[in-house]
């Protein structure tokens, strides 16, 4: 073994830049596994953590008690498959006015409240964040996601709540928790009656079983008991959002940069084999059994291989913590970090591949006898790719060191093939990184912060409080008046509960012309606000977590209020929130106090929206404030700054492709250069030659991986929006001109050409003399 591991680091040092080639691209090809597989892990595993150390519910379920009473909802607990279950706790759905110690003014929020003794219990352990639990009537806690804090004051009808804590319920189970003696005070005043039941089952593994659990329980209990219910995997998908949707591509990328460090690799070898073909004979000579020469020529590659792995899983841990730790924060389990699984299997797997592409160009070393292989090598090495040289020479209109370069792939065809096949890669990566790129700008031109800047509100503390008529119409007049104004609508926040769902509801109501807002549409079309028919648009995760569709109906909670709406078309909007939009007067009839938050305001061309809402404000007055409310962009330009520094970095790997094949091309036809030289040909026509060489395969590559490039855009965008929770418009896919296309169809050229300069510029430096003696 230690001849073994001598004679393979002296080859290495014979082949210092094979070496580094091998190393930088299976760093590139290891740290982008490790931070799509450490992404991945985490999103699921921070999750699952949560969900198992606070006993999480498998399904919530929310049932009218005048229905189905105590003694049959607590039997209910004794059902097949049941493994635990809390309850029946009472329920109220609430409308409540929050004001803030210190803080003029109050906002409006439905609110689903438990009445619960206890934080803990045998399903749903709620994490009590700061504070303490309800200890008698007038206290509440709350759950984090309400933007709502301690020391905050609820008011619901006569009733007031004093905030005492926060908490965490890994599955929402609930807006807010008071004491059950509390839930009675607060029906009487402006709630409806519900129960709440928690389960865990046996089998909750997949959406088929837990539908399975909900009809058992359905089953159980009288008809029409039932009002919702709601499953942890609904939650599970909605809070892994935020991560989930930019691992489809960053695993593309690192699928690619394996494929081509492994084609790589193959190259490095042959060629080695090749060069070294009297080496092989003189080890074997001395000794060296068949599967010894295998592994000196396989150890070429690993042992760099091997610290490109290292140096590659470190550089993913780096890049993959700063995002787990915002899931940590998320779901308080403390520090999350790329799973010891992953750093040891994304290595691994990577130098399997490497040794599968270093090994089987070595057998072809390890079955050559000694005699064979020593002869082979001293004597003069048959040329291939006689029929195309003698085609290429018939050219007679380009220079002879153009038809010399275009026929020199011939002479390795299983060589050309494979560097082929890099460049395909990297020019595929390039369109699919300029795809992606131009897709998530589309998304952000597309949305209602880019379209309409600008934002115009009443002035109250930290609130939005709702504009009186005399307030819009002096907000009107003001926009008609300044200079820069493109359109305005008006804009009217709200939040519905949803019968046994995870979480409250968004609506917004837009004004006469939902369009103007932006937001594309996945399907069917924008309510109409003049037929005064209750008509809705609303996001796939609504669908998804009622069950409903276009064309559907579907009833809206808020307090006492109840209105059946028609759904008539599908928004595309990301996010763990379901979104609604509705005109206002639909608004107003579940909700009559609703009135209009903001004036939202499009620009004209080269209107700087800062100076506009500044003018604004100063026109308005102290009682109204304009914003310039660009959505925040750091996520959004960091995702954007991670696609473009993958796709060069395929791209640089691809191109170090070319000039390794280009490089061991040299070192193979170092004496026929030194041949051209000696007969007159010049340093600018060896380069020539040399980039020629390699520039057809990158032009027939480039034609062939810009349209590999469109199809993985088209499978992986669908699958980045289903992790968002969303579908897909189809202009998130129509994101490629014409003329793009021909000039990405140029990519493949330019890798080819780049990546051929160093060597080409090597050989064209080099003396005639010591090319001849390359002999």
């Amino acid at each position: 073994m230690t001849a073994v591991l001598r004679t393979a680091l002296s080859g290495l040092r014979g082949r210092r830049l094979q070496a580094l080639i091998i190393g930088v691209v299976m760093l590139s090809a290891t740290a982008t596994s490790t931070v799509a597989l450490g992404l991945l892990a985490g999103a699921h595993g921070a999750f699952d953590r949560a969900f198992a150390e606070q006993n999480g519910a498998h399904v919530t379920v929310t049932v009218n008690a005048s229905v189905a009473g105590t003694d049959q909802l607590a039997a209910t607990s004794r059902l097949s498959g049941v493994t635990a279950a809390s309850g029946p706790f009472g329920e109220v759905e609430v409308n409540a006015r929050v004001t803030v110690p210190g803080v003029p003014g109050s906002s409006t929020t439905p609110l689903r409240i438990v009445g619960r003794s206890a934080s803990s219990g045998p399903v749903d352990d709620i994490t009590l964040l700061d504070g303490h639990w309800p200890d008698g009537d007038g206290q509440i806690v709350v759950d984090r996601g309400n933007g709502v804090f301690t020391g905050s004051a609820l008011t619901i009808g006569s009733q007031t709540l004093t905030v005492v804590g926060t908490a965490n319920s890994i599955t929402h189970t609930a807006a807010g928790w008071v004491t059950p003696s509390q839930i009675a005070a607060l029906r009487s005043v402006g709630g409806t009656g519900e129960a709440q039941m928690l389960y865990r089952f046996t089998h909750a593994e997949s959406h088929s079983a837990v539908a399975a659990d909900i009809t058992s329980v359905r089953s159980a209990l009288p008809s029409g008991a039932v009002l919702g219910t709601a499953s942890y995997l609904d939650v599970r998908q909605a809070e892994r959002a935020g991560i989930q949707p930019w691992v489809p591509f960053i695993i593309a990328f690192g699928v690619i940069a394996l494929v081509i460090s492994v084609l790589i690799v193959v190259n490095v070898v042959a060629g080695a084999v090749i060069a070294g073909t009297t080496r092989i004979g003189v080890l074997k000579a001395i000794g060296f059994s068949p599967a010894q020469v295998v592994a000196s020529y396989a150890l070429l590659v690993l042992v760099p291989a091997m610290v490109g792995c290292v140096i590659g899983v470190v550089v993913g841990n780096l890049l993959a913590i700063p995002m787990l730790e915002v899931n940590a924060h998320v779901y308080q389990v403390g520090t999350l970090s790329v799973p010891l699984w992953v750093d040891v299997l994304v290595p691994l797997t990577a130098l399997a591949l490497t040794a599968v592409g270093g090994v089987l160009p070595a057998l072809r070393a390890g079955r050559m006898s000694a005699i064979q292989a020593i002869a082979t090598g001293r004597a003069p090495r048959p040329v291939h790719g006689f029929f195309a040289h003698r085609a290429a020479a018939r050219l007679r209109s380009l220079p002879r060191s153009i038809t010399l370069g275009l026929a020199a792939p011939a002479a390795r065809p299983a060589r050309t093939v494979t560097t082929w096949v890099v460049i395909v890669f990297g020019a595929a990566a390039v369109t699919f990184g300029i795809g992606l790129g131009a897709t998530l700008i589309r998304v952000g031109d597309d949305s209602p912060y880019s379209r309409m800047p600008v934002q115009v509100s009443g002035r109250t503390g930290g609130q939005a409080p709702s504009l009186s008529d005399a307030q819009q119409h002096a907000v009107a007049t003001a926009l008609k008046a300044q200079a820069g104004t493109r359109y305005y609508m008006t804009e009217t926040d709200d939040e519905f509960s949803v019968p046994g769902a995870a979480q409250k509801a968004a609506a917004i109501a837009y004004g006469d012309t939902p369009s103007l807002s932006g937001i594309p549409l996945i399907s069917g079309r924008w309510y109409s606000a003049s037929s005064g028919a209750a008509e809705v648009d609303v996001n796939t995760l609504f669908l998804t977590d009622t069950g409903t569709s276009v064309g559907s109906t579907y009833t809206l909670i808020s307090g006492r209020h109840r209105l059946t709406v028609q759904i008539v078309g599908e928004v595309f909007k990301t996010g763990s929130q379901p979104d609604l939009y509705l005109s206002p007067a639909t608004l107003s009839r579940f909700d009559p106090g609703a009135l209009p938050q903001y004036f939202d305001v499009a620009l004209q061309s080269g209107t700087s929206a800062q100076a506009y809402a500044n003018n604004v404000s100063a026109a308005l007055g102290h009682s109204f404030r304009a914003t310039s409310s660009q959505a925040s962009t750091t996520q959004f330009l960091a995702v954007l700054t991670l696609i473009t520094m993958l796709t060069i970095l395929i791209t640089v790997v691809a191109g170090l492709g070319v000039l390794n094949t280009v490089a061991l091309q040299i070192r193979e036809r170092a004496h026929d250069i030194g041949v051209y030289k000696a007969i007159g040909m010049t340093p600018r026509q060896t380069l020539l030659m040399v980039v020629c060489s390699v520039a057809s395969v990158g032009l027939v590559a480039g034609i062939v991986g810009v349209p590999a490039g469109v199809l993985l855009h088209h499978a992986v965008v669908p699958v980045m929006a289903h992790a968002a929770n969303s579908g897909y418009p189809l202009s998130l896919l129509s994101v490629y001109s014409p003329w793009e296309l021909i000039l990405l169809g140029l990519a493949g050229l330019v890798i080819a050409i780049v990546g051929a300069l160093g060597p080409a510029g090597w050989a064209a430096k080099a003396g005639t003399a010591s090319a001849l003696r390359a002999e």
